[in-house]
């Protein structure tokens, strides 16, 4: 059994095709797949017909990059790990091998690197207010999310430089994708760096700002419970991971289970978030109903009563259009 835990998710190996998990872990991952893909792609709709785009908040920017990088997530790594717990072997290549596994570390560190941005952005507004519309600015946001995928594809260059495609002993005829280091020492430094800065210490930068924010907000508390659902989702893969690297992880049907959790919870992330969003904002749920009224069951009203309204209620109007 291999667990491959250089990507952090595990998306090559061999496992026993036999059992349950043949079925059941596709199935799992099917709902997944669909529920992020659908929730995620939702998002991005609403931000993305928001017709105020010059007020349109540093909030929604980095809402939307979150949403990019769980879509490309789900995409680049769900259908690949599915396969791997009902086909015996590797079945799309050396390409794919190390194109999806660099992937897909690149977008778990986008949205890692995300959630700190939004929580020092809400920081910002609630402890710094005065300075906040110098600095919470779109030309800002994006160059912070520009920022973000630059470094997420430098820190992951690793893994598509020792993810290999391979034969095994015990199976010559079969192809896996494996992640091979030819110095134990520069594997467990990568491994620790990874996590240090893809989880420890994004851990301690989001949590300090948010518990420093007296009084906060609603907004402020959907961006604690999107950071407290990711940092549950991914803590057992990383235990699990820390677990193979420095100590003897056992390889039974019990480790094998908790193995197939952490996947399950890892991934089913990337769909928690849209879920949050709808559930807990209230601005979140105007900005749908805005995008997707029928007009042929709700007609606009005149456009002399358009007019007056939001010449009179323009300030009101305008923070509840452009701030999800």
């Amino acid at each position: 059994l291999l667990l491959n835990t250089g990507n952090l998710t595990a998306c090559a190996g061999e496992e026993d095709h036999g059992g349950p998990e043949a079925v059941i872990v596709p199935v799992i991952f099917g709902c997944i797949f669909l529920l992020g893909v659908v929730g995620n792609s939702l998002v991005m709709i609403v931000i993305g017909k928001i017709k105020a785009r010059r007020n349109r908040s540093t909030t929604n920017i980095f809402i939307l990059n979150l949403s990019i990088a769980d879509l490309l997530f789900l995409l680049f790594c769900v259908p690949f790990q599915a396969t791997i717990y009902s086909l015996p072997e590797w079945i799309f290549g050396a390409f794919l091998c190390k194109c999806v596994h660099y992937l897909v570390m690149v977008c778990m560190l986008v949205s890692i690197f995300t959630l700190v941005a939004m929580s020092v952005d809400r920081y910002i507004a609630v402890v710094h207010s005065k300075k906040s519309p110098c600095i919470r600015n779109r030309r800002n946001a994006l160059t912070g999310v520009c920022v973000i995928w630059a470094l997420s594809f430098i820190f992951s260059i690793p893994v598509a430089q020792h993810q290999i495609l391979t034969d095994h002993p015990e199976a010559p005829n079969s192809s896996f994708c494996w992640e091979a280091w030819y110095a134990s020492a520069s594997k467990h430094t990568y491994k620790v760096t990874i996590l240090v800065i893809g989880y420890l210490l994004p851990l301690g930068l989001i949590i300090s700002p948010l518990w420093s924010s007296v009084n906060p907000q609603p907004s402020a508390q959907t961006v604690l419970l999107v950071v407290a659902a990711f940092l549950t989702c991914w803590m057992p893969h990383h235990i699990i991971a820390m677990w193979v690297e420095f100590g003897v992880f056992p390889l039974n049907d019990a480790s094998f289970a908790l193995r197939i959790i952490s996947h399950c919870l890892a991934y089913g992330n990337s769909c928690i978030n849209p879920i949050l969003y709808a559930f807990l904002s209230e601005n979140f749920r105007k900005a749908c109903r805005q995008v997707f009224t029928c007009r042929f069951l709700y007609p606009p009203p005149p456009q002399e009563k358009v007019v007056r309204i939001r010449m009179e209620n323009f300030s009101t109007t305008h923070s509840i259009t452009t701030n999800i």
